[in-house]
């Protein structure tokens, strides 16, 4: 029971430190804090316009965050997934652009070409950490850059609006390329996130497929040696982290921007990786946290239109909670560490 409740408290402190200290923070800038709280709250979830717009935000982190559970159980950092995000969104413009058809077919047709995007930009990573050695850091961070380059020039030259070269995006899509709303929600962006996180959970928990890519992520030399094929595992966890980055991109395209931007990804790739990382890689923490992130992230701005804050405070108070939480996972580790000696020692003594 103590045991049970030191878990609990060490879960529980990082809110409330980081509550404290943005407490501290609103009353440095002469921020009332509980008006402050209170317009993150109406900003974000206050109203049914807001909170179609908080779950807009929500849908692509999610779905980030849900292929990532899948590459970091196969101990891959897979930095390059915001590439696949943008790679995604760029398959996805194409046949929103080029391919003729009614929404029952095109809507379709741009969310798999969405994760065909996703799995090629996926694969490259993981074929260059699999058979080029390259660490998946460095190579994802190269490719996220070819990504960006990518969508940059197709923006201001083939796909340029009519006699403009603007970076400001392409031309908007058609109407039926749109992913579908009632009542300012989009259901349909909705239903996949809620699918993939249901999808990724039962993979990693009640599979043989999940059970042995957390083998080959817990010690890769060892899952070899007991006859598990390492190397298609991880480039199976790349393909499927990729599917769902690029389904992110395609919902960035369709359902947010309704067109390609250059900054198409959000940066939900790079946001996903502190999502599982505060979930301590459990799948079922994914989507309430990200919920949160996005909730703090879209509420935020009313505190710079009614209070005349700094844009930036809805970040500094994110970063803040990622602080504590990630301490307090240093603190639980340390704790475990130092029970495992213990036991260690006693076992040799005895």
């Amino acid at each position: 029971m103590n045991d049970r409740m030191r878990r609990i408290g060490l879960a529980v402190l990082p809110i409330v430190l980081a509550a404290a200290v943005a407490v501290l923070l609103l009353l440095a800038v002469d921020a009332p804090p509980l008006r402050s709280f209170n317009l993150v709250w109406n900003g974000s979830l206050g109203t049914t316009n807001k909170l179609a717009d908080t779950l807009l935000t929500w849908v692509p982190l999610v779905l980030a965050a849900a292929g990532l559970i899948i590459t970091f159980a196969a101990g891959l950092w897979n930095i390059g997934i915001e590439g696949q995000i943008v790679i995604g969104a760029i398959l996805a413009t194409w046949v929103a652009r080029e391919v003729p058809g009614e929404a029952y077919f095109i809507i379709p047709a741009t969310l798999l070409a969405g994760m065909i995007g996703g799995i090629i930009w996926g694969l490259l990573a993981g074929v260059l950490r699999v058979y080029g050695k390259v660490n998946e850091i460095f190579g994802g961070l190269g490719l996220d850059f070819v990504a960006t380059g990518l969508a940059v020039y197709l923006i201001i030259g083939p796909w340029q609006r009519a006699g403009v070269a603007s970076t400001s995006g392409t031309d908007l899509f058609r109407a039926e390329v749109w992913m579908p709303e009632v009542g300012g929600f989009s259901w349909l962006a909705l239903t996949i996130a809620v699918i993939a996180v249901i999808a990724v959970f039962f993979l990693m928990r009640g599979t043989a497929f999940g059970l042995k890519l957390k083998a080959v992520g817990a010690n890769n030399r060892s899952a070899f040696l007991l006859g598990i094929p390492t190397d298609r595992y991880m480039l199976a966890a790349f393909a499927l982290c990729g599917a769902l980055a690029g389904l992110a991109g395609t919902v960035q395209a369709t359902a947010f921007h309704h067109k390609l931007v250059p900054s198409i990804s959000g940066g939900y790739g790079f946001l996903g990786i502190l999502v599982v990382l505060l979930a301590a890689f459990r799948t079922a923490w994914i989507a309430p946290i990200a919920l949160f992130f996005m909730a703090l992230s879209v509420g935020s701005t009313q505190l710079s239109l009614r209070l005349g804050l700094d844009s930036a405070i809805g970040g500094v108070l994110q970063g803040v909670l990622v602080l504590f939480a990630l301490l307090a996972g240093g603190v639980q580790a340390k704790r475990h560490l130092g029970k495992r000696r213990v036991a260690g020692a006693t076992l040799v003594e005895s």
